[in-house]
Parts: structure tokens; C-alpha cells; sequence
């Protein structure tokens, strides 16, 4: 229901008129009706369907309809509930359910002392605080209670109705404190417990062992420590136990339950051994202990129903038994990386058909790579990297034809790459760095047009460099190798690389003039070369590093000094020289113009010297009712501001933004989409004015919203309200860099949080965003950043797309690793997004820097917690103590956003929550 209003009045009129058996009363349906036609835009259709017990959000007792079941007022605008409501609803009998989810309630929880029959209660979802104690009391039949997703204090409730039924218990994503009381396990019919994203601390109470009908407990993100209560894992009917993110030490040496399904423990300070039974149990599918400090042996058996299994991050010993693996079919995750294993891979893994990730990178293992592992077509994450690995890459790779991403790095691996490597048609990440690979580069290497980087340095490759990958992005290192000659032209075609290093290597000549123009390059190595000459001319944001080369030199401009005696001639030698190139200048304009008369320009040349007619409007619609932007905005002279190049200040990967000064004065945005690129879904004009219409009626400040839209031939443009301080990597990383405080970072991290938030939020449905980093952030002021491209996700077809992944999940190095194999845009990928975006404001770095991405430089770095102030951009952590202590609490909010697993990431509105508790 969309109207609160609406839903309110209906609230109110319903509960306080008399319900008959059979019917409605007569004078209550009449009020009903009146009511209705006084309120717009209702879901409830009053003279199509006369009768309450039908409308949306209702549910009566069938068939007679004489009593309310459920009242579902989700998804509204609500901020209170009226008093009225307390004092008359809850003496209706038969209501059983009652949810208010999803609204804006505010203040304290309202005390429910006549709802003797209800049997659900939700209000999660809202911004409801203060502390819980005996508002619940007269709940005597309540059987779920949802309060997740609040602002609630104080120590968790204990007082839960007085039958205590209650079977449901969610209170996540709360600031409740202290430990949890006892009191909680002796609601014997209790079958979930969620307390995740709380502020607990203490043990996990004995009397939860009494639980006997447990089947979900959730206890991340919390502080609790200690020992898991012997006999909790050993509930009959447990099926889910999740207490990442806490300080416990231990694990029951009891029996595990044969109903246990999912098992995370990960990110805690375990110590000892895998007890053998943990892996065994018959329906077991997940187990994740990674992150811990576990030690001695693999357990040589594990359950044959496992699908996933996480080790990694610990101190795990001894070789990977080979037996382990044999019997698990329907196993596709396993990660054993990060540990002190020994001995050489088991031919045996390769007998897991459905295995998709295989993750023994930073091990002992050594050994060649067994020719079983070709046999895993469904593999589709391989990292050894980080061993002691030798012998060749086999010659038949090719047939893991679902790989997308390859890392063998940092071994001594020798022999060729593999011609048949070309066959990877799905590689996103190739990275062989560090071993002893000789001969040359696969001319076949071209045919990956998914990849996205490319990592050879550091091995003993030389000969021609072939064509690559078109749509490399974060980085092609070719650096310590034995290339020599000139620089090749092969390599003018990558203008989506960011990193290019070929240090380390004897190229030699003039470094060509192509490599200034690569439109998205930021950095580029040529350090110990042969090179000479005089550099090119860069962009000022291309970092160029050209030691090592003695004779290569940046290019030098030296203004000449005149002296006050030959001042005079000075000017007559400047003002001659000025005619010249003038009359240069005209010759060379009559020549153009009489030459495109006799014959056919180039169509380039030409838009470099002239601006394009306009764009022909063929519709032009207002989406804000705000008049100051009504009477501005001027199509005529907007589609004269987009038909010169000279008015673009911004180019994303899908869009053109356009400066546009309109006659009053004003300057606008006006963003141009294609329609002719496949991948908009602009063939239909009515289902794309449609979209555009609904996201031009929301509203927030944080949010770039559409204040009008130009539909042309063959494009669609849409106008925003222009932000003169460019975007947040203009002034982090680019031409307009800035030393931001503190103050103005922490408001930039709020001001997107609460965007992000809002988008997440909506009631119709989340708005995802396909494309949100630093440059898709722009700032009205150094404090008001406004997250922009949110109509992507709702014109874009991401089936349609033929170009590297990317081009759908968004820029390189704020896509989440999930995307690799899910291909879907989720809201916990745009939490891992944010968290880049967090990180960027935290260090000071980009999001990729020298072909790393931030994200993984940061989790590499924060395993040991007295690394985590080097992390921080130290120009601004030490200016105060209080502003360490600020940065380093939103450090630990941005390692939750970009963890690994999408499960253990926050909730945007949590994250907003604990972004605004730092202050």
C-alpha cells in the first residue's frame, strides 16, 4: 500500500467499529467508502470491491470473513501508530498477526497489553530505539517476534509473552549489549534465535543446550567469547549455527548433530585440532572455519553431502589426505588456503565433478600439477598460487572451459604457456607471475575477450608480444622477461587498461606516442629498459615511472626569461612568431574547407575541428515538480550543449555527462545513453519513460534523481542538477585532487551510506546499482556526495552484453568476487562496492593501484591487528587521537562490507547504523 495516510485512516477506522459474525457491520463499511474517496492514488479500489476483508494487507477468517486473521501495514511511510489502535484493536478477537515492517516508526516499543490472541508480531525495519523490558508482557500467546533491523539498547529481552511459546526470535542487526540472558533458553518451542550485528559480549548461556526443538542459531557479529557450550552442537534438530565474527576459543568435543546443515565459525580465535566427528555429519552441506587458529591434519574423512568447505586462514599442517575428497560428489567449494600444508596436490580432487573453486594458494605444497585436475569442467576458480609447485602447466588446460580465474603465481613452475590456455573463453584473471616460464606469448592469448588482467612478469618469456585481450582493464604486466626491440603497436588497442608494466625487460627506441593516448591509463612502468628519446606528453592523472633508462628524458618547458634591456625584441620575436602561426592556422582552415568540398574527411578529423547540428528532439518530458527547474531547463539549448565535445566533464562506462548552460544562468548535468548500444533496453520508449518517471519521484539528497529526460533518435538524455566539485575520484585520486579532512570524508562515507541505504530501502523494490564507485559518487560541496547512474540497473540488459564482464558488474576493482559466478547484480555486491568506496576514503588509494586491487591489499593487510593503522592514510590519522580512533572504527565497517562471502556483509541500513555510531 503506498498511501500512509490511507493506511492509517483504514487502521484506525477498522479497529474501532464492532465486527459481526458473517459481515462487516453496515456502518463501518459506509465509513470505509467515505473514506476511500477522499484519499488518492489507494490500492484499495472501494468500488470495484465494497468488502474490507479483500483489499491488500488483509486476511479474515475464510469463507465467513466475520473476524481479522492478519493486518500486514508493510512497506508504508508510517513514522508512529496511533494510540488509538492500542487501546481498541488489540481486543479483537481472532487477530493473530500483525506486521508493520518496513516503515519509519520512530521512538520507543509501544506496549502491547490487550493483544492476548496475537501470535506474530514484526516490526523490523525501522528505526524504533530505546531499550525492551515488560512491553512484551501481555503477549501470553506470542509465537514470533521480529524486531531485527532497529536501534534497540540495552540488554536483550528475556520476557517474551507469558505462556512462553515463542518459537521465533529475531533481533539482529540491533545495538543491544551486555551478555545474553539465561532466561532466553527457557522458552522451550524456541526453533530460531537470530542475534547477529548486536554488541553482545559473555558466553553463550548453558540453557540454550536445553533447546530441544533448536533448529537455527545465529550469533555473528557480536563480541562473545569463550567455549561453545558442550552438547549445543549436539541438538537433535539444530540445522544452522553461525557465530562468525566473534572471540570464541573453542569447540564441543561432543557429537555432532546428524541434522546440522550449515556450520560458520569463521573469523574467531579457535584453537586446536579439527575434531574428525565436525566434518562427518550426514546432511552436513557448509563448513566454514576459516580465519581461525587451528592446527595439526586435514581430517582424513569428511561428509559426502558437503558442498562447501572453508579452511583457509589458519595454521592447518601436514600434506591434504588423499582419501578425503574421493567421496564427496556434491562438494564445489574448497578452500584450504593461507595454512603450512606440505606434500603435493592429490591426484584424487579431480574426482569431484561439481567442484567449481579450488582455492591452495599460500601453502608448502610442491610437486607438479596432476593432470587430474583437467578432468574438474566445472571448475571455475583455480588458485595455487603462493607454493612450491614446479614442472610444467599442462598441455591440455584448455579444457577447463569454465575458468574464470587462474592463479598459479609465485612458484617454479617452468616449460610454455599453453597454447590451449586460448580455450578459457570465460578468464577474467590469468596470473602466472613468478615462476620460470620460457618461449613465447600464445598469439591465441588474443582470443580471451573476457580478461580483464593479465599477470606474465617475472619469468623468462621473450619474442614478439602478440595482440591482446581488447578489453584489459586492471593490468598487463610483462615486466622482468627478456622482450626486447621497440614497444609494439599491439598494444595502441587497450583503452580500458589501467596498468601497464613492462620495467625490467631490454625494450628499446622511442617510447611511441600511442601509449599518451590510452584514454583510461593511470599508471605505466618502463623503468630499466634501452629506451630514449624525449617522453610523451601524458594526462596529468598518469603516473609514468622511466628509471633505469639514462637516456630517456621527460619533456622540459622552460619559458624564456626576458631581460628588461631586450625586452623589446623579445616582444617583436613573439609577436612575429604568433603571425606566423596564425597565417598557419588560416591556410590550413581554407585548405579543410576547400578539400571537404573535392573529397570525402575522415569523420574524426572532422568532430575535432567542428561542432555536430544538435540532436533532434522527438519527446521531452519534465519528471520534477520543483518550478525553479522547470522554468530552467531549456531542451533546445541543451541538445546545442551536448553537440560539442567541449561541454563533456565526465565519462563513466555507460554514460556521457554533458555540461549544459541554460539561459537563466543555471548549469545542468544531461547524461547521454545509447540507444544504440544492445545492452540499454531502449527499444521500447514506453517501458523506459516508465522507469525513468518512477525514479524522477524519489526523493533524497544523497541520490543524483532525474529531473527531466530528452528522447532522440538515437539516444536518451537525462538532465540532473549539476555538481560543481566533479566527482569523488577527481578530488581522491584525479585532476582535481584535494586533501580532504577527515570531517569532510566522514561526511562523504555517511552521505553515500544513506543514498545506498535509500535505494536498498525502497518499498516497490530494491534499486541496485550496477556501477557504483568513486566516479559514479559526485559532491554538490567536499561534504554532500550524491551516488549517481541508479537507472542503470533498470535499462540495462545485462544478456545482451558481448563485452568483458565488467561492462554489466561495474568498474574493476569494486566488483565483488561473487559476480565471477553468480553473474548477478545483489545487494550484498553492492555492500562489497561501498566498502572499495570506504576504503578509497580511509587510505587515500585507488580503488586499483599498481595492478592491485584495494580491496585485497587491505584484507591482506588486516589479519594482524597491529597493521591496521599503516592501512590508514597516515597524512590524516595523524592529526588526532580521537581522529585515528574514528578512522579505524569505519576501517573495521568497511572490512565487514567487503568480505569475501556475501552472507557476512551487512545490511546497508546496518552499516549507515554503524557508520553514524563511530561519532
Amino acid at each position: 500500500m503506498k498511501s500512509s495516510i490511507y493506511g492509517i485512516s483504514f487502521f484506525f477506522l477498522f479497529c474501532i467499529f464492532p465486527l459481526v459474525s458473517g459481515q462487516l457491520a453496515s456502518n463501518q463499511s459506509n465509513t470505509m467508502i467515505t473514506v476511500s474517496h477522499q484519499l488518492a492514488n489507494s490500492s484499495w479500489n472501494v468500488e470495484k470491491e465494497q468488502n474490507p476483508c479483500l483489499w491488500e494487507g488483509v486476511t479474515c477468517n475464510a469463507p465467513h470473513n466475520d473476524s481479522i486473521l492478519s493486518l500486514s501495514l508493510s512497506g508504508n511511510l508510517f513514522n508512529s501508530i496511533p494510540v488509538e489502535f492500542f487501546n481498541t484493536c488489540g481486543e479483537i478477537d481472532g487477530l493473530k498477526s500483525l506486521n508493520f515492517s518496513k516503515n519509519k516508526l520512530v521512538g520507543s516499543l509501544p506496549t502491547f497489553q490487550k493483544f492476548a490472541g496475537l501470535e506474530s508480531l514484526d516490526l523490523s525495519f525501522n528505526a524504533l530505539n530505546g531499550s525492551i523490558d515488560s512491553q512484551l508482557n501481555g503477549l501470553s500467546a506470542l509465537k514470533s517476534l521480529n524486531l531485527s533491523c532497529n536501534n534497540f539498547t540495552g540488554s536483550v529481552p528475556s520476557r517474551l509473552g507469558k505462556s512462553r511459546v515463542l518459537e521465533q526470535l529475531e533481533l539482529s542487526m540491533n545495538r543491544f549489549t551486555g551478555e545474553i540472558a539465561s532466561e532466553i533458553g527457557e522458552h522451550g518451542n524456541l526453533i530460531k534465535i537470530d542475534l547477529s550485528e548486536n554488541h553482545l559480549n559473555g558466553f553463550i548461556p548453558e540453557s540454550f543446550v536445553n533447546l530441544t526443538k533448536l533448529e537455527t542459531l545465529i550469533l555473528s557479529s557480536n563480541q562473545l567469547h569463550g567455549e561453545i557450550p558442550a552438547g549445543l552442537l549436539g541438538i537433535t534438530t539444530l540445522q544452522r549455527f553461525s557465530a562468525n565474527q566473534n572471540n570464541f576459543v573453542g569447540l564441543p568435543s561432543n557429537n555432532i548433530s546428524m541434522s546440522l546443515k550449515i556450520l560458520d565459525l569463521s573469523y574467531n580465535k579457535i584453537a586446536g585440532r579439527i575434531l574428525p566427528q565436525l566434518l562427518l555429519g550426514s546432511n552436513l552441506q557448509t563448513v566454514d572455519l576459516s580465519y581461525n587458529m587451528l592446527t595439526g591434519p586435514v581430517p582424513v574423512n569428511i561428509s559426502s553431502s558437503l558442498v562447501r568447505l572453508r579452511l583457509g586462514s589458519n595454521n592447518l599442517s601436514g600434506p591434504i589426505p588423499s582419501t578425503s575428497f574421493v567421496s564427496s560428489p556434491n562438494l564445489t567449494y574448497l578452500e584450504l588456503d593461507n595454512n603450512s600444508l606440505t606434500g603435493t596436490i592429490p591426484p584424487q580432487i579431480g574426482s569431484n565433478p561439481k567442484l567449481a573453486l579450488l582455492n591452495l594458494a599460500q601453502n608448502k605444497l610442491n610437486g607438479t600439477l596432476p593432470d587430474e585436475l583437467l578432468n574438474l569442467t566445472q571448475l571455475e576458480v583455480l588458485k595455487l598460487q603462493l607454493n612450491k609447485l614446479s614442472g610444467e602447466i599442462p598441455n591440455q588446460i584448455g579444457r577447463l572451459i569454465m575458468l574464470s580465474v587462474l592463479n598459479i603465481s609465485w612458484n617454479s613452475l617452468n616449460g610454455i604457456i599453453p597454447p590451449s590456455i586460448s580455450y578459457c573463453g570465460k578468464l577474467i584473471n590469468l596470473n602466472l607471475q613468478n615462476n620460470g616460464l620460457t618461449g613465447l606469448i600464445p598469439d591465441a592469448i588474443g582470443n580471451l575477450n573476457f580478461l580483464l588482467e593479465l599477470r606474465l612478469g617475472e619469468n623468462k618469456l621473450h619474442g614478439r608480444i602478440p595482440d591482446m585481450p581488447q578489453k584489459l582493464q586492471i593490468s598487463l604486466n610483462l615486466s622482468f622477461n627478456n622482450f626486447d626491440g621497440p614497444i609494439p603497436k599491439t598494444l595502441s588497442e587497450l583503452n580500458d587498461l589501467e596498468v601497464l608494466d613492462l620495467s625490467n625487460n631490454s625494450f628499446s627506441g622511442e617510447v611511441p606516442d600511442f601509449l599518451g593516448t590510452l584514454s583510461s591509463l593511470s599508471q605505466l612502468v618502463l623503468s630499466n629498459n634501452q629506451l630514449y628519446g624525449v617522453l610523451p606528453q601524458f594526462k596529468r592523472n598518469v603516473s609514468v615511472y622511466i628509471d633505469g633508462n639514462p637516456q630517456l628524458h621527460r619533456p622540459q618547458y622552460h619559458p624564456p626569461e626576458l631581460s628588461k634591456k631586450g625586452k623589446s625584441v623579445g616582444v617583436t620575436i613573439v609577436i612575429t612568431f604568433a603571425a606566423a602561426v596564425l597565417a598557419v592556422v588560416v591556410v590550413a582552415i581554407v585548405f579543410l574547407l576547400i578539400s571537404r568540398r573535392l573529397s570525402k574527411v575522415n569523420e574524426e578529423q572532422l568532430q575535432s575541428l567542428e561542432v555536430l547540428s544538435p540532436p533532434r528532439v522527438i519527446q521531452g518530458n519534465m519528471l520534477t515538480a520543483n518550478g525553479v527547474h522547470r522554468s530552467n531547463i531549456d531542451f533546445t539549448k541543451a541538445m546545442e550543449a551536448v553537440a560539442s565535445p567541449a561541454n563533456i566533464v565526465l565519462k563513466t562506462r555507460f554514460s556521457t555527462y554533458y555540461k549544459a548552460m541554460m539561459p537563466s544562468g543555471a548549469s545542468y548535468y544531461v547524461k547521454k545513453l545509447n540507444w544504440s548500444d544492445k545492452i540499454f533496453q531502449l527499444g521500447s520508449p514506453d517501458k523506459f519513460e516508465q522507469e525513468i518517471e518512477a525514479l524522477g519521484k524519489l526523493s533524497n539528497s544523497n541520490i543524483m534523481i532525474p529531473l527531466a529526460y530528452v528522447l532522440t533518435v538515437d539516444s536518451a538524455y537525462l538532465f540532473y542538477e549539476f555538481s560543481p566539485k566533479g566527482t569523488l575520484y577527481d578530488i581522491l585520486h584525479g585532476s582535481l585532487k584535494s586533501s580532504l579532512d577527515w570531517a569532510s570524508r566522514y561526511s562523504i562515507a555517511v552521505g553515500v551510506a544513506q543514498g545506498l541505504a535509500f535505494l536498498h530501502g525502497c518499498t516497490s523494490s530494491p534499486i541496485l546499482l550496477i556501477d557504483l564507485s568513486s566516479r559514479s559518487i559526485v559532491l554538490k560541496s567536499l561534504k554532500e556526495p550524491q551516488v549517481g547512474d541508479i537507472e542503470l540497473c533498470k535499462v540495462i540488459d545485462p544478456s545482451k552484453s558481448n563485452g568483458s564482464l565488467s561492462t554489466v558488474a561495474g568498474s574493476v576493482g569494486y566488483i565483488p568476487p561473487e559476480y565471477a559466478y553468480t553473474m548477478r547484480v545483489t545487494m550484498a555486491g553492492n555492500v562489497y562496492s561501498f566498502g572499495v568506496v570506504l576504503l578509497e576514503l580511509l587510505t587515500g588509494k585507488a580503488a586499483v593501484s599498481e595492478g592491485t586491487e584495494l580491496a585485497k591489499w587491505v584484507l591482506s593487510n588486516s589479519v594482524r591487528p597491529n597493521k591496521l593503522d599503516h592501512i590508514l592514510d597516515f597524512s590524516i590519522s595523524r592529526t588526532s587521537l580521537v581522529v585515528r580512533n574514528q578512522m579505524l572504527a569505519v576501517l573495521k565497517v568497511a572490512l565487514a562490507c567487503v568480505s569475501v562471502t556475501p552472507e557476512s556483509r551487512p545490511k546497508m541500513k546496518s552499516v549507515l547504523r554503524m557508520i553514524l555510531n563511530v561519532r
